[in-house]
């Protein structure tokens, strides 16, 4: 079990002490500072099940700054999310081969 966290954010902290709460201790990564690969972005999306664009911030500032939209195409959103990882929708939890990211934090339960 891995959760992608930014101790910043309040939804990402309230989903690792969900998690907590429910007797489950996270391996914590700190995308912003370890921050995936295109490989591990484009296999987050096809375990989220989710398009690309669902899983960025795209009211970032970087997302208009970047020229990117949200008809922009899979490859360049993940080059994006790679390159500038505050893009990436925060947080998202991957255990049992599955991922959820926490908003709200309740979804990640969903795959445990």
């Amino acid at each position: 079990m891995i959760l992608w966290h930014n101790p910043r954010c309040s939804k990402s902290r309230q989903t690792l002490a969900l998690l907590e709460e429910n007797g489950h201790a996270p391996e914590v990564r700190k995308y912003l500072e370890d921050v995936p690969t295109v490989a591990e972005l484009r296999a987050a999306a096809d375990m989220l099940g989710l398009p690309v664009i669902a899983m960025m911030r795209v009211k970032e500032a970087a997302f208009k700054d970047k020229g990117l939209g949200k008809d922009s195409d899979a490859e360049t959103l993940l080059a994006a999310m790679a390159d500038a990882p505050k893009l990436i929708e925060r947080p998202i939890l991957f255990a049992n081969g599955k991922a959820a990211i926490g908003r709200p934090p309740e979804q990640v339960l969903e795959i445990l």
